[in-house]
Protein backbone atom coordinates (compact mmCIF):
# COMPACT_ATOMS: atom_id res chain seq x y z
CA UNK A 1 0.00 0.00 0.00
CA UNK A 2 1.30 3.45 -0.93
CA UNK A 3 2.23 5.72 1.95
CA UNK A 4 1.27 9.41 2.10
CA UNK A 5 4.80 10.44 1.09
CA UNK A 6 4.81 8.06 -1.87
CA UNK A 7 1.46 9.41 -3.09
CA UNK A 8 2.77 12.96 -2.83
CA UNK A 9 5.88 12.12 -4.82
CA UNK A 10 3.86 10.36 -7.54
CA UNK A 11 1.50 13.33 -7.94
CA UNK A 12 4.39 15.81 -8.04
CA UNK A 13 6.21 13.67 -10.63
CA UNK A 14 3.08 13.48 -12.83
CA UNK A 15 2.49 17.22 -12.46
CA UNK A 16 5.99 18.16 -13.61
CA UNK A 17 6.01 15.50 -16.33
CA UNK A 18 2.99 17.19 -17.91
CA UNK A 19 4.56 20.63 -17.50
CA UNK A 20 7.86 19.62 -19.12
CA UNK A 21 6.32 17.37 -21.80
CA UNK A 22 6.41 20.19 -24.43
CA UNK A 23 10.13 20.68 -23.72
CA UNK A 24 10.83 16.95 -24.04
CA UNK A 25 9.17 16.93 -27.45
CA UNK A 26 11.10 20.07 -28.38
CA UNK A 27 14.37 18.31 -27.52
CA UNK A 28 13.69 14.80 -28.79
CA UNK A 29 11.20 14.99 -31.66
CA UNK A 30 12.14 16.08 -35.19
CA UNK A 31 11.54 19.79 -35.67
CA UNK A 32 12.12 22.46 -38.33
CA UNK A 33 15.76 23.51 -38.58
CA UNK A 34 17.40 26.90 -38.89
CA UNK A 35 16.78 28.44 -35.47
CA UNK A 36 19.56 29.86 -33.28
CA UNK A 37 20.25 28.57 -29.77
CA UNK A 38 18.86 31.72 -28.11
CA UNK A 39 15.65 31.57 -30.11
CA UNK A 40 15.23 27.90 -29.21
CA UNK A 41 15.86 28.73 -25.55
CA UNK A 42 13.32 31.54 -25.56
CA UNK A 43 10.68 29.23 -27.03
CA UNK A 44 11.50 26.53 -24.47
CA UNK A 45 11.07 29.02 -21.63
CA UNK A 46 7.81 30.28 -23.13
CA UNK A 47 6.47 26.74 -23.42
CA UNK A 48 7.40 26.02 -19.80
CA UNK A 49 5.78 29.27 -18.66
CA UNK A 50 2.51 28.56 -20.47
CA UNK A 51 2.36 24.98 -19.20
CA UNK A 52 2.94 26.18 -15.65
CA UNK A 53 0.23 28.82 -16.02
CA UNK A 54 -2.29 26.33 -17.34
CA UNK A 55 -1.70 23.83 -14.59
CA UNK A 56 -2.26 26.47 -11.89
CA UNK A 57 -5.95 25.57 -12.17
CA UNK A 58 -5.20 22.21 -10.52
CA UNK A 59 -3.83 23.11 -7.03
CA UNK A 60 -6.78 25.45 -6.37
CA UNK A 61 -9.50 23.26 -7.94
CA UNK A 62 -10.00 21.41 -4.63
CA UNK A 63 -9.83 18.04 -6.33
CA UNK A 64 -10.63 15.30 -3.78
CA UNK A 65 -7.74 13.14 -5.04
CA UNK A 66 -5.24 15.90 -4.23
CA UNK A 67 -6.84 17.23 -1.04
CA UNK A 68 -6.58 13.75 0.47
CA UNK A 69 -2.82 13.71 -0.15
CA UNK A 70 -1.56 17.29 0.34
CA UNK A 71 -2.29 19.78 3.16
CA UNK A 72 -4.42 22.67 1.91
CA UNK A 73 -1.94 25.36 2.86
CA UNK A 74 0.76 23.42 0.99
CA UNK A 75 -1.38 23.39 -2.18
CA UNK A 76 -1.99 27.13 -1.96
CA UNK A 77 1.69 27.87 -1.33
CA UNK A 78 2.59 25.58 -4.25
CA UNK A 79 0.16 27.53 -6.44
CA UNK A 80 1.61 30.85 -5.30
CA UNK A 81 5.26 29.92 -5.88
CA UNK A 82 4.69 28.28 -9.27
CA UNK A 83 2.60 31.24 -10.43
CA UNK A 84 5.62 33.47 -9.85
CA UNK A 85 7.82 30.99 -11.75
CA UNK A 86 5.33 30.94 -14.64
CA UNK A 87 5.34 34.75 -14.78
CA UNK A 88 9.15 34.91 -14.89
CA UNK A 89 9.46 32.19 -17.55
CA UNK A 90 6.75 33.76 -19.70
CA UNK A 91 8.43 37.18 -19.63
CA UNK A 92 11.83 35.62 -20.36
CA UNK A 93 10.51 34.41 -23.73
CA UNK A 94 10.00 37.85 -25.39
CA UNK A 95 12.91 39.49 -23.53
CA UNK A 96 15.40 36.98 -24.96
CA UNK A 97 13.87 37.38 -28.43
CA UNK A 98 14.21 41.17 -28.27
CA UNK A 99 17.83 40.99 -27.10
CA UNK A 100 18.78 38.36 -29.67
CA UNK A 101 17.01 40.20 -32.50
CA UNK A 102 16.05 43.85 -31.74
CA UNK A 103 14.14 43.95 -35.03
CA UNK A 104 11.40 41.92 -33.36
CA UNK A 105 10.54 44.92 -31.14
CA UNK A 106 8.32 46.12 -33.98
CA UNK A 107 5.93 43.27 -33.07
CA UNK A 108 4.93 45.29 -29.99
CA UNK A 109 3.03 47.71 -32.22
CA UNK A 110 -0.59 46.54 -31.92
CA UNK A 111 -1.63 48.53 -34.99
CA UNK A 112 0.84 47.02 -37.47
CA UNK A 113 1.84 43.65 -36.00
CA UNK A 114 0.22 40.43 -37.27
CA UNK A 115 -2.58 39.00 -35.15
CA UNK A 116 -0.42 36.25 -33.73
CA UNK A 117 1.93 38.91 -32.32
CA UNK A 118 -0.97 41.04 -31.07
CA UNK A 119 -2.31 38.02 -29.18
CA UNK A 120 1.08 37.54 -27.51
CA UNK A 121 1.30 41.21 -26.48
CA UNK A 122 -2.26 41.28 -25.15
CA UNK A 123 -1.70 38.02 -23.30
CA UNK A 124 1.43 39.42 -21.65
CA UNK A 125 -0.41 42.59 -20.61
CA UNK A 126 -3.21 40.49 -19.09
CA UNK A 127 -0.62 38.40 -17.27
CA UNK A 128 0.90 41.54 -15.75
CA UNK A 129 -2.58 42.71 -14.70
CA UNK A 130 -3.25 39.32 -13.15
CA UNK A 131 -0.08 39.51 -11.07
CA UNK A 132 -0.59 43.15 -10.03
CA UNK A 133 -4.22 42.65 -8.95
CA UNK A 134 -3.23 39.57 -6.96
CA UNK A 135 -0.27 41.12 -5.17
CA UNK A 136 -1.86 44.55 -4.65
CA UNK A 137 -5.48 43.51 -4.08
CA UNK A 138 -5.83 45.29 -0.75
CA UNK A 139 -3.99 48.41 -1.96
CA UNK A 140 -6.34 48.53 -4.98
CA UNK A 141 -9.31 48.09 -2.61
CA UNK A 142 -10.64 45.14 -4.56
CA UNK A 143 -13.14 43.00 -2.71
CA UNK A 144 -12.30 39.31 -2.55
CA UNK A 145 -15.22 38.46 -4.88
CA UNK A 146 -14.27 41.12 -7.45
CA UNK A 147 -10.66 39.95 -7.35
CA UNK A 148 -11.71 36.33 -7.96
CA UNK A 149 -13.74 37.31 -11.02
CA UNK A 150 -10.83 39.33 -12.41
CA UNK A 151 -8.36 36.57 -11.56
CA UNK A 152 -10.41 33.96 -13.45
CA UNK A 153 -11.06 36.21 -16.44
CA UNK A 154 -7.41 37.27 -16.72
CA UNK A 155 -6.15 33.67 -16.33
CA UNK A 156 -8.45 32.28 -19.04
CA UNK A 157 -7.68 35.27 -21.28
CA UNK A 158 -3.91 34.86 -20.92
CA UNK A 159 -3.96 31.15 -21.73
CA UNK A 160 -6.39 31.57 -24.64
CA UNK A 161 -4.35 34.37 -26.23
CA UNK A 162 -1.01 32.59 -25.83
CA UNK A 163 -2.41 29.35 -27.27
CA UNK A 164 -3.70 31.38 -30.24
CA UNK A 165 -0.20 32.84 -30.61
CA UNK A 166 1.51 29.41 -30.53
CA UNK A 167 -0.83 27.77 -33.03
CA UNK A 168 -0.76 30.70 -35.46
CA UNK A 169 3.02 30.99 -35.40
CA UNK A 170 2.75 27.33 -36.44
CA UNK A 171 6.46 26.66 -36.31
CA UNK A 172 6.91 24.16 -33.51
CA UNK A 173 3.26 23.09 -33.61
CA UNK A 174 3.82 21.96 -37.18
CA UNK A 175 5.27 18.87 -35.48
CA UNK A 176 2.14 16.70 -35.00
CA UNK A 177 3.20 15.36 -31.59
CA UNK A 178 3.75 18.90 -30.27
CA UNK A 179 0.49 20.14 -31.72
CA UNK A 180 -1.61 17.34 -30.24
CA UNK A 181 0.11 17.66 -26.87
CA UNK A 182 -0.98 21.31 -26.64
CA UNK A 183 -4.50 20.30 -27.65
CA UNK A 184 -4.46 17.71 -24.84
CA UNK A 185 -3.15 20.21 -22.28
CA UNK A 186 -5.75 22.78 -23.31
CA UNK A 187 -8.42 20.10 -22.91
CA UNK A 188 -7.21 19.33 -19.36
CA UNK A 189 -7.28 23.01 -18.40
CA UNK A 190 -10.76 23.46 -19.90
CA UNK A 191 -11.94 20.41 -17.96
CA UNK A 192 -10.63 21.96 -14.73
CA UNK A 193 -12.58 25.17 -15.42
CA UNK A 194 -15.71 23.16 -16.26
CA UNK A 195 -15.34 21.15 -13.03
CA UNK A 196 -14.84 24.24 -10.85
CA UNK A 197 -17.53 26.46 -12.33
CA UNK A 198 -20.20 24.00 -13.52
CA UNK A 199 -19.92 20.41 -12.30
CA UNK A 200 -19.07 21.14 -8.66
CA UNK A 201 -21.90 23.71 -8.20
CA UNK A 202 -24.37 21.25 -9.78
CA UNK A 203 -23.31 18.58 -7.28
CA UNK A 204 -23.67 21.04 -4.39
CA UNK A 205 -27.21 21.95 -5.49
CA UNK A 206 -28.20 18.37 -4.72
CA UNK A 207 -26.89 18.66 -1.13
CA UNK A 208 -28.31 21.86 0.38
CA UNK A 209 -28.08 22.82 4.05
CA UNK A 210 -29.96 25.35 6.15
CA UNK A 211 -28.93 27.55 9.03
CA UNK A 212 -30.52 26.33 12.28
CA UNK A 213 -28.63 28.45 14.80
CA UNK A 214 -26.18 31.33 14.97
CA UNK A 215 -24.62 31.46 18.43
CA UNK A 216 -22.34 34.23 19.68
CA UNK A 217 -19.13 33.07 21.39
CA UNK A 218 -16.36 34.90 23.16
CA UNK A 219 -13.61 36.64 21.20
CA UNK A 220 -15.80 38.15 18.42
CA UNK A 221 -16.58 34.66 17.21
CA UNK A 222 -19.84 33.04 16.10
CA UNK A 223 -20.85 29.39 15.89
CA UNK A 224 -22.76 28.84 12.65
CA UNK A 225 -24.84 25.64 12.93
CA UNK A 226 -26.10 23.93 9.76
CA UNK A 227 -28.29 20.91 9.11
CA UNK A 228 -28.66 19.01 5.79
CA UNK A 229 -31.90 19.29 3.82
CA UNK A 230 -33.12 16.11 2.12
CA UNK A 231 -29.91 14.13 2.70
CA UNK A 232 -28.07 12.65 5.71
CA UNK A 233 -25.09 14.98 5.50
CA UNK A 234 -21.61 14.46 4.05
CA UNK A 235 -19.09 12.60 6.26
CA UNK A 236 -15.92 14.49 7.21
CA UNK A 237 -12.90 14.05 9.47
CA UNK A 238 -12.38 16.21 12.53
CA UNK A 239 -10.06 19.10 11.65
CA UNK A 240 -10.91 19.32 7.95
CA UNK A 241 -12.10 22.38 6.01
CA UNK A 242 -15.13 23.28 3.88
CA UNK A 243 -16.03 26.25 1.69
CA UNK A 244 -19.41 27.78 2.62
CA UNK A 245 -21.90 29.56 0.37
CA UNK A 246 -24.59 31.08 2.59
CA UNK A 247 -27.74 32.75 1.30
CA UNK A 248 -27.02 32.31 -2.41
CA UNK A 249 -26.50 29.75 -5.16
CA UNK A 250 -23.30 27.66 -5.27
CA UNK A 251 -22.79 29.08 -8.77
CA UNK A 252 -22.02 32.40 -7.11
CA UNK A 253 -18.33 33.13 -6.77
CA UNK A 254 -18.86 34.19 -3.14
CA UNK A 255 -17.68 31.32 -0.95
CA UNK A 256 -15.56 31.27 2.17
CA UNK A 257 -13.44 28.53 3.79
CA UNK A 258 -13.82 27.51 7.44
CA UNK A 259 -12.80 24.55 9.57
CA UNK A 260 -15.38 22.09 10.85
CA UNK A 261 -15.66 22.77 14.59
CA UNK A 262 -18.12 19.94 15.27
CA UNK A 263 -17.72 16.26 15.99
CA UNK A 264 -17.26 14.11 12.90
CA UNK A 265 -19.61 11.55 14.45
CA UNK A 266 -22.47 13.93 13.66
CA UNK A 267 -22.42 14.96 9.96
CA UNK A 268 -26.14 15.70 10.37
CA UNK A 269 -25.30 18.81 12.44
CA UNK A 270 -22.34 20.90 11.35
CA UNK A 271 -20.77 23.67 13.40
CA UNK A 272 -18.34 26.25 12.01
CA UNK A 273 -16.57 28.69 14.34
CA UNK A 274 -16.20 32.01 12.50
CA UNK A 275 -14.35 35.06 13.81
CA UNK A 276 -15.31 38.57 12.71
CA UNK A 277 -12.36 39.49 10.51
CA UNK A 278 -13.80 40.77 7.23
CA UNK A 279 -16.89 41.81 5.25
CA UNK A 280 -18.48 38.37 5.16
CA UNK A 281 -17.51 37.24 8.65
CA UNK A 282 -18.84 40.44 10.19
CA UNK A 283 -22.31 39.54 8.83
CA UNK A 284 -22.49 36.05 10.35
CA UNK A 285 -24.65 37.18 13.26
CA UNK A 286 -27.32 38.47 10.84
CA UNK A 287 -28.04 35.12 9.17
CA UNK A 288 -31.55 34.01 10.12
CA UNK A 289 -32.50 30.38 10.80
CA UNK A 290 -33.69 28.76 7.59
CA UNK A 291 -31.18 30.56 5.37
CA UNK A 292 -30.01 28.22 2.62
CA UNK A 293 -26.35 27.20 2.62
CA UNK A 294 -24.07 24.96 0.58
CA UNK A 295 -21.03 23.14 1.94
CA UNK A 296 -18.18 22.31 -0.44
CA UNK A 297 -16.09 19.87 1.55
CA UNK A 298 -14.49 18.21 3.30
CA UNK A 299 -10.89 18.97 2.32
CA UNK A 300 -7.44 18.73 3.86
CA UNK A 301 -5.20 16.37 5.81
CA UNK A 302 -5.14 18.33 9.08
CA UNK A 303 -7.27 15.75 10.87
CA UNK A 304 -7.20 13.03 13.51
CA UNK A 305 -7.56 10.03 11.23
CA UNK A 306 -4.46 10.87 9.21
CA UNK A 307 -2.53 10.61 12.49
CA UNK A 308 -4.34 8.01 14.63
CA UNK A 309 -1.49 6.85 16.86
CA UNK A 310 0.15 8.44 19.91
CA UNK A 311 -0.82 11.18 22.32
CA UNK A 312 -2.03 14.49 20.93
CA UNK A 313 -0.70 17.98 21.66
CA UNK A 314 -2.81 20.79 20.18
CA UNK A 315 -1.26 24.26 19.79
CA UNK A 316 -3.50 27.02 18.47
CA UNK A 317 -3.72 30.80 18.34
CA UNK A 318 -6.93 32.81 17.98
CA UNK A 319 -9.46 31.26 15.61
CA UNK A 320 -6.98 28.43 15.07
CA UNK A 321 -9.01 26.87 17.88
CA UNK A 322 -11.81 25.99 15.42
CA UNK A 323 -10.39 22.72 14.03
CA UNK A 324 -9.03 21.85 17.49
CA UNK A 325 -12.55 22.14 18.94
CA UNK A 326 -13.78 19.79 16.22
CA UNK A 327 -11.09 17.30 17.20
CA UNK A 328 -11.77 17.59 20.94
CA UNK A 329 -15.52 17.23 20.47
CA UNK A 330 -14.91 14.16 18.30
CA UNK A 331 -12.56 12.60 20.85
CA UNK A 332 -15.14 13.21 23.59
CA UNK A 333 -17.84 11.48 21.51
CA UNK A 334 -15.43 8.59 20.88
CA UNK A 335 -14.77 8.26 24.64
CA UNK A 336 -11.05 8.54 23.87
CA UNK A 337 -8.85 8.06 26.94
CA UNK A 338 -5.44 9.07 25.64
CA UNK A 339 -3.56 12.00 27.22
CA UNK A 340 -4.26 15.32 25.49
CA UNK A 341 -2.80 18.80 25.88
CA UNK A 342 -4.07 22.04 24.37
CA UNK A 343 -1.84 25.14 24.35
CA UNK A 344 -4.24 27.95 23.49
CA UNK A 345 -2.95 31.47 22.75
CA UNK A 346 -5.52 34.24 23.23
CA UNK A 347 -5.51 38.02 23.57
CA UNK A 348 -7.14 38.16 27.02
CA UNK A 349 -9.15 36.04 29.46
CA UNK A 350 -12.43 37.40 28.15
CA UNK A 351 -11.39 36.67 24.54
CA UNK A 352 -10.92 32.93 25.02
CA UNK A 353 -13.38 31.39 22.58
CA UNK A 354 -15.15 28.28 23.97
CA UNK A 355 -13.62 28.92 27.40
CA UNK A 356 -16.49 27.37 29.35
CA UNK A 357 -16.81 24.38 27.01
CA UNK A 358 -13.09 23.68 27.32
CA UNK A 359 -13.56 23.48 31.11
CA UNK A 360 -16.33 20.91 30.55
CA UNK A 361 -14.21 18.92 28.09
CA UNK A 362 -11.48 18.63 30.71
CA UNK A 363 -13.94 16.62 32.81
CA UNK A 364 -14.85 14.36 29.86
CA UNK A 365 -11.35 13.77 28.46
CA UNK A 366 -7.86 13.24 29.82
CA UNK A 367 -7.23 16.84 28.72
CA UNK A 368 -5.02 19.61 30.06
CA UNK A 369 -5.66 23.11 28.68
CA UNK A 370 -2.82 25.64 29.00
CA UNK A 371 -4.05 29.16 28.32
CA UNK A 372 -1.39 31.63 27.15
CA UNK A 373 -2.62 35.23 27.34
CA UNK A 374 -1.04 38.23 25.65
CA UNK A 375 -2.89 40.63 27.98
CA UNK A 376 -3.44 38.66 31.21
CA UNK A 377 -5.69 40.08 33.95
CA UNK A 378 -4.31 41.31 37.24
CA UNK A 379 -3.35 38.40 39.47
CA UNK A 380 -3.08 35.93 36.56
CA UNK A 381 -0.91 32.97 37.55
CA UNK A 382 -0.98 31.14 34.23
CA UNK A 383 1.19 31.55 31.14
CA UNK A 384 1.41 34.90 29.41
CA UNK A 385 2.95 36.30 26.24
CA UNK A 386 3.44 33.78 23.45
CA UNK A 387 3.69 30.02 23.07
CA UNK A 388 7.47 29.80 23.31
CA UNK A 389 9.98 27.07 24.04
CA UNK A 390 9.92 27.88 27.76
CA UNK A 391 6.12 27.65 27.90
CA UNK A 392 6.13 24.31 26.09
CA UNK A 393 8.97 22.91 28.18
CA UNK A 394 7.14 23.70 31.43
CA UNK A 395 4.09 21.65 30.44
CA UNK A 396 4.99 19.01 27.85
CA UNK A 397 5.39 15.44 29.09
CA UNK A 398 8.90 14.09 29.46
CA UNK A 399 10.00 12.66 27.09
CA UNK A 400 8.44 14.94 24.46
CA UNK A 401 8.61 12.35 21.67
CA UNK A 402 5.93 10.00 20.36
CA UNK A 403 3.25 12.69 20.40
CA UNK A 404 1.51 14.25 17.42
CA UNK A 405 1.68 18.05 17.53
CA UNK A 406 -1.23 19.76 15.77
CA UNK A 407 -0.33 23.44 15.18
CA UNK A 408 -2.96 25.82 13.86
CA UNK A 409 -2.89 29.59 13.52
CA UNK A 410 -1.28 32.40 11.54
CA UNK A 411 2.08 31.68 9.91
CA UNK A 412 4.22 33.73 12.38
CA UNK A 413 2.81 31.69 15.27
CA UNK A 414 3.41 28.42 13.44
CA UNK A 415 7.02 29.37 12.68
CA UNK A 416 7.64 30.37 16.31
CA UNK A 417 6.17 27.12 17.64
CA UNK A 418 8.00 24.96 15.10
CA UNK A 419 11.32 26.55 16.08
CA UNK A 420 10.53 25.95 19.75
CA UNK A 421 9.65 22.30 19.14
CA UNK A 422 12.79 21.80 17.06
CA UNK A 423 14.86 23.18 19.94
CA UNK A 424 13.15 20.64 22.17
CA UNK A 425 14.33 17.91 19.73
CA UNK A 426 10.81 17.10 18.50
CA UNK A 427 11.09 15.28 15.13
CA UNK A 428 9.62 17.21 12.20
CA UNK A 429 7.45 14.25 11.19
CA UNK A 430 5.56 14.54 14.49
CA UNK A 431 4.38 18.09 13.65
CA UNK A 432 1.18 18.75 11.67
CA UNK A 433 0.64 22.41 10.88
CA UNK A 434 -2.20 24.39 9.37
CA UNK A 435 -1.66 28.03 8.39
CA UNK A 436 -5.08 29.64 8.73
CA UNK A 437 -4.06 32.74 6.76
CA UNK A 438 -2.63 30.95 3.74
CA UNK A 439 -5.32 28.32 3.40
CA UNK A 440 -8.28 30.49 4.33
CA UNK A 441 -7.10 33.66 2.53
CA UNK A 442 -8.29 35.73 5.47
CA UNK A 443 -6.89 39.06 6.67
CA UNK A 444 -5.57 38.57 10.18
CA UNK A 445 -5.06 41.35 12.72
CA UNK A 446 -1.68 42.83 11.83
CA UNK A 447 -0.64 43.43 15.43
CA UNK A 448 -1.15 39.74 16.21
CA UNK A 449 1.14 38.60 13.42
CA UNK A 450 3.75 41.29 13.97
CA UNK A 451 3.97 40.53 17.68
CA UNK A 452 4.65 36.89 16.92
CA UNK A 453 7.38 37.88 14.47
CA UNK A 454 9.14 39.76 17.27
CA UNK A 455 8.77 37.00 19.85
Amino acid sequence: MLTQKMKQRLWIALYFLLIFAPLLILLLAPRPAGRTFWRELSVALGFAGLALMGFQFIPTARLPLLSEVFPLDTLYEFHHQLSIAAFVLSLAHPVILFIQNPHTLRLLNLFTAPWRARAAVLGTLLLILLIVTSVKRLALRLSYEAWRWLHDIFAVGVIGLILYHIFNVNYYTSVPLQRWLWVLLAGIWAAMILFIRVIKPLLLLKRPYRVVEVRQERGQTWSLVLEPVGHPGVPFRAGQVAWLSVGHSPFSIEEHPFSYASSDLHPERLVFAIKELGNFTSKIGSFAPGTVAYVDGPYGTFDLDHHPMGEYVFIAGGIGCAPVMGMLRTLADRKDERKLQFFYGSWSWDDITFREELETLQTQLNLEVIHVLQRPPEGWEGESGYITKDVLQRHLPDPHHHCIYFICGPLPMIELVERALAELAIPREEMVEFDTKRAFELTRKRIYSENYKMA
